[in-house]
Order: structure tokens, then sequence, then C-alpha cells
């Protein structure tokens, strides 16, 4: 029989895909190359996948983080050897630290072509670090290598990862030739191995984790709500699920303690506005009364409740500082004296029974509900009544623009914006806070609308789209209402609240640019407006949800350091007022 290579490929690549499928894939993201042909054809041939393409590599990995971080489950990732797997690192990064199940699953040369010249061969093995949870690097294709060895070699990463979460890391070099008209079934014999595999709808081994009810017991004794609920308390509700939040929320009411909601939580609760009124000195006074910190979820917006933690929990010892997450890595980037209890939030809370004993802490933090209501008034006042559009009235009004839809908040000063200035309610948030950066986010957001078919409404800075410009063409065809609003300044406009040298500021930091976003959005056949005025704004938005489908550019054009300049008008305002 004349050995077939390309068809020893296909049968990797297809007992490979089939068991990522039964172990719950269903999207893989697909980019073009040569090289990867065997997954690519056989991710095309498995009727359990969906596939999406995109033309750029590191959009496409931002693509699949988006559809992870809102499915909540695996997805696959598909590039050709060379740079485009170094183009991944980025997403990989994010999802290193946000936990994203990505599976990546990079085509390369064989072994015999590595560091000798050879054309599109760059060293693939170990290039994501320690940014990814696990990695194999496969040998190439071979009759010699039982299926079955291939079979629980990928088991055992995917099991690693439904634990852990986060990136795993699959390098498939695979000879030429890559093309063939031959079938599979030339290799009967080689196949027969995994035949009952085959035949069966299961994984081909699988991991249990066993917990007994003894060291369930002795972890419920350390978190329940009577050891605690007699001390001045405050709850924390971080970057978690939208349903998750909502239960936390209830939960702290019944303690009767202070809630700080972070926005990517997508809920509010009465001391809203914490980063502007921690500011005041009767506020930090009070706070200082505070004996236990109870934080559910992680990557916290605000610098200054950031701040207010170190410096509170500094005097705690670490049964006075607990934080609830599931993920197993460090949530300390203070180093404090800390519990942290490894837990879904769900699961923490219905562990908890409400505390029926006399609190008499409850309503301890009460008075500070005064200073967010203040707040919230001059906000109305000052931001949204006189029809500016600027950068803060668009932070202060996304409340209103929410009406059940999902949000996309990007980083730099626009999340910033928002933790200051928005309330929002019940509202599912995104966003990529993992390593905060500037890339992707088009991408990301391109993959959550994929994954959810919701309504999406986008806020992001201007050079942070400008840096994922490619990425608009994964919108081209979407068809669920979605509006991207962009504010444009000309730049880094967050340098401009941060002690940069200022001779050097607009140069070095800034970067202005001096382009808009009106052909770019003709370029990849998006709608596109640039309204003046609040209330025009506020209008576009509401005709294109409710009249709309598609993907809107909603330019929001401010001078550079406008937004700096109101803020510290607002500021200065908002210390008068609550003195």
């Amino acid at each position: 029989m004349i050995y077939d290579q390309a068809v020893v490929n296909r049968i990797w690549c297809d007992t490979l895909l089939e068991e990522l499928v039964r172990c719950g894939v269903e999207d893989v993201c697909v980019a073009p190359g040569s090289r990867s042909t065997p997954l690519t054809l056989e991710a095309e041939a498995n009727s359990g996948l969906t596939l999406h393409t995109h033309f750029d590599e590191r959009g496409l990995g931002f693509f699949a983080l988006g559809l992870a971080k809102a499915s909540k489950k695996p997805v696959v990732v598909i590039v050709t050897s060379g740079t485009a797997v170094a183009n991944l690192l980025p997403a990989v990064a994010e999802a290193g630290l946000t936990r994203e199940k990505l599976i990546l699953l990079t085509s390369d040369r064989p072994t015999e072509l590595i560091n000798c010249g050879a054309n599109q061969a760059i060293q693939q093995q170990g290039i994501f670090s320690s940014h990814v949870e696990s990695a194999l690097n496969l040998p190439s294709p071979s009759l010699q290598v039982p299926l079955n060895w291939l079979l629980t070699s990928v088991d055992q990463l995917v099991n690693k990862q439904a634990s852990a979460g986060g990136a795993i890391h699959i390098n498939c070099p695979f000879p030429e030739p890559l093309y063939s008209n031959n079938e599979k079934n030339m290799y009967e014999d080689y196949l027969q191995s995994v035949h009952n595999w085959k035949k069966s709808l299961t994984t081909y081994t699988n991991t249990v984790y066993f917990k007994t009810s003894a060291s369930n017991s002795s972890v419920q004794a350390n978190v329940q709500a009577s050891d605690y609920a007699y001390q001045k308390g405050v709850v924390v509700i971080g970057s978690v699920d939208v349903k998750e939040a909502e239960k936390a929320l209830d939960f702290a009411k019944s303690l009767g303690w202070p809630v700080f909601c972070d926005p990517q939580s997508g809920m509010n609760s009465d001391w809203a506005h914490y980063d502007l009124w921690m500011q005041n000195k009767h506020a930090q006074h009070l706070l200082t009364d505070c004996q236990f910190i109870l934080q559910l979820g992680e990557r916290i917006v605000s610098k200054r409740l950031n701040q207010w933690i170190k410096q509170q929990a500094t005097e705690f010892n670490s049964e006075q500082y607990v934080v609830i997450s599931p993920e197993t890595h460090r949530i300390n980037q203070d180093h404090l004296p800390q519990t942290h209890i490894v837990s879904g939030i769900s699961q923490w809370l219905s562990a908890q029974s409400t505390p029926s004993l006399l609190k008499p802490s409850a309503g301890w933090g009460d008075e500070l509900t005064q200073l967010s209501l203040t707040i919230s008034e001059l906000t109305l006042a000052q931001l949204t009544s006189n029809d500016q559009l600027t950068e803060l009235s668009v932070a202060a009004d996304l409340s209103a623009r929410v009406n059940g839809r999902d949000v996309f908040i990007g980083n730099s000063l626009i999340v910033r914006l928002i933790d200051m200035l928005a309330r929002l309610d019940k509202t599912q948030v995104f966003t990529n806070r993992g390593a905060s950066g500037i890339d992707g986010l088009v991408a990301t957001a391109a993959g959550v609308i994929s994954a959810t078919h919701k309504p999406l409404v986008m806020l992001i800075g201007d050079t942070s789209l400008l840096y994922d410009l490619n990425s608009l063409a994964l919108l081209t065809h979407v068809k669920t209402p979605m509006v991207i609003v962009v504010n444009n300044n000309d730049g880094g406009a967050i340098f401009d609240l941060l002690p940069v040298p200022e001779q050097q500021k607009q140069a070095l930091y800034q970067m202005p640019h001096g382009y808009d976003f009106e052909h770019a959005a003709h370029q990849f056949q998006l709608q596109y407006a640039s309204p003046e005025t609040l209330s025009s704004y506020q209008n576009k938005i509401e005709e294109h949800f409710s009249n709309g489908s598609g993907v809107l550019i909603l330019e929001v054009k401010t001078p550079a350091e406008q937004a700096s300049s109101l803020l510290k008008q607002f500021n200065l305002m908002l210390k008068e007022a609550l003195i």
C-alpha cells in the first residue's frame, strides 16, 4: 500500500476534533493557511462544530475569547504555522488571567524543518509560556503512534482545563503532502484500535473529582454568615455574571452592610459612585470603622476602592478579608492577609443561611448613601441636563441606554468614567479586564454577540478602535442590533489623568492621530452617525435598536483634554456639595 501522509494527517485531526466535540466544544475559529489544511478540513467536516473565520489571527484569538466569555464553553482556535501562532498571544494572555477556555490548535512544520532555515518555520513549542494552563507538543502524525495515545493525551489536557480554566495549547506538526483525494478508510487496520470509541458518543477517558461530605462541611464551617454578621462589614461585588451579582446583592442586603458594586457586575446599590465619594473626609473617617470585607469575584476597576481595601485590610488578620472566587490563582494584588475561598459564587451563596441572629452592625454605613444620592443628583444636573455631548455625559447616560441590552465596556478612560458616573441595574456586562489591553476589544465584542445574539452596546476609545480596525470585518454580516460608541478625543485622553511628563505628554503618550471613523464604517459596510448633542446621541441609539439591525458606529467627537477638564470641574462642585 502506498503511504499517504495527507490521509494520516487527516485521521489524526478527525480523532482530535471529534474528542474535543465530545468534551463540549461547539465552536471553532479558523484563520486561512496551508499547513493547517488537515485541521481546517476536518473541522468543516465535523457536524458538531460551528465554524467562524477571520483573516487576522490576532483578531481571531480575541473573537474566540469573546465566544468563550459569553458561552462559558471551550472554544477551539485553528491557525497555520509561523507568526500566525505568535499573533494569538495577546488573547491568550487575557484568557490566562480571566480563565476563559481556549483550545489552541496550532499547525507547525515537522521537527526536521525547525531551526534549519526552512520557510515559515519558527520555534512554536512553548511560545505561550506560562500564559497557557497546559501544553501538548504532538509528534508528526504517524501510523507508528496509536490513536489511543492521542486520545488519552488530549483528554488529560482538557480535563485539567475543565477544572482550572484558561487556555491550553496543542501544537500540531504536519509533514507534507497536505492534500490528497484518498479516503481515510484506506487505513482501517490503524483505525481499529479506536473502533469502539468511534461508535460511542462518550469521551475516550474521563476524570471525576470526588468530594467527601467531611471536606464539604469543613469548608462551610469557615464561611457561615453567623461567624461575621455581627461585625461592621462591607460587601464588594466584582467581575461576576449578572445573575450571580443579583444573588450577591440580595445576600448583602440581608446583612445590612454597605455594598460596592463594580461596573462589571452589572448591578448597583445605594452606595453607588463610591470612587467619587471615597474622596470625602467624613466618608473616609466613617469607613475606618469597617471590621470585615467580603469580596465576591475579582478584577475591581476602581483604583480608589482598591486603595481603601489595601489601607483597611492591612490591619486585619486573614479571617477579616474573605474573597470568594471559583479561580485557584492568587487574587491579592497588595499581598494582604486574606482568606480565599475557591468556590462558585452561586454555590457559596446557596450554602449561606440568612443570619437570623440580632445584627447590631446592620445599617452602620447607611449614612454614606446620602453621599451617593448627592452625586447622582449632581450628575443629572451638571452632565446630562444641558444637552452637551461629552465623554462624561456618555458615561452618565449609559444607565438609560441599557434597557435590557448587554454592555461591553472598553479599557482606558471610558471604563473609569463609567465606574465613577454610571449606575447599571441587572445588566450583563462584558470586559477584557485581565490584562486590560486596548487590543482586540472589537473582536472580543464580536465574539460575545455571536454567542449571545442579544443586542449589545459597546463603549470604546478611539485609539482602541484604531488598534482593532481589522476586526470590524467580523461585524459586517451581523444581524443582531449593536451600537459601537467610540469616544474620539484624538488620542489617549487617559494620560490627562496620569502624572506623565507634561512636555512629552502629547508626542509620547497621547499620540494624536487626526482620524475619524466614517470611512472605516463604510469600508466594512457598517452604519455610521456622528451626533453633536446628547439628545441626538440618545435618539440615534434608540432608533437603531428599535428599527434597525446590524452594527452602527456612533462617533462622539470631543476636544482633546475636555474630559479631564470637565472631570476636574465636576470634582470641585462635588467637593463643595459633600461638605
